[in-house]
């Protein structure tokens, strides 16, 4: 194991880690809300968002799928250092981390099933910019609507329809993050 896998988790874990799993609960029940979040000094390409996102939400019974250019050495030791979670292909994903093209095609992850619809996958989508901007996003948490910067609309309008299967989202830019649960309508402007 590099040495560098054992560097770059929180400073001050209680502290950070509170911090950094309010702010994911709360882009989770406010979905198109941007959180900053900080904490993680994960291995590049992988940002401080996505880092911090894996911190407290990934664990040894939680199995992660490193997609495209984030599934390299530095950050699976990382990964397995800092949170014991298992390496996983698409399938067998609870959470899976990568750029939106990588991640494709959405139908490999666990959907849920219509007895457990919670035992389905979650996806990190490293974005180059997250704004509140672009897609217009309804439904549960949001009083109006929010606009967020999605990397298509399609793909979501399908996921959505699936409820109550289908996957989460949370969408990751540098320090960033907002979150879009399957329940969200998603309409383009």
């Amino acid at each position: 194991m590099d040495v560098q896998a054992l560097s770059g988790g929180f400073a001050d874990t209680p502290r950070e880690a509170a911090l950094a799993f309010r702010a994911a609960l709360t882009a989770m029940a406010r979905p198109g809300r941007i959180e900053d979040v900080a904490g993680a000094r994960p291995p590049a390409p992988l940002s401080v968002a996505a880092g911090t996102l894996l911190l407290v939400l990934a664990d040894p019974t939680t199995p992660v799928h490193l997609a495209g250019s984030l599934d390299r050495p530095e950050i699976r030791d990382w990964l397995r250092f800092h949170t014991g979670a298992p390496l996983s292909d698409r399938a067998g994903a609870v959470f899976a981390v990568g750029r939106w093209a990588d991640l494709l095609p959405l139908d490999a992850y666990s959907l849920g099933t219509p007895d457990y619809p919670d035992r389905s996958a979650t996806l990190i989508v490293e974005m180059d910019a997250l704004d509140a901007t672009g897609a217009r996003l309804t439904g549960p948490g949001i009083e109006t609507s929010h606009g967020l910067s999605l990397p298509e609309i399609a793909a979501f309008r399908a996921n959505r329809a699936r409820f109550p299967l289908g996957l989460d989202f949370f969408f990751t830019a540098g320090a960033r993050l907002a979150a879009l649960p399957r329940s969200t309508h998603v309409e383009a402007v």
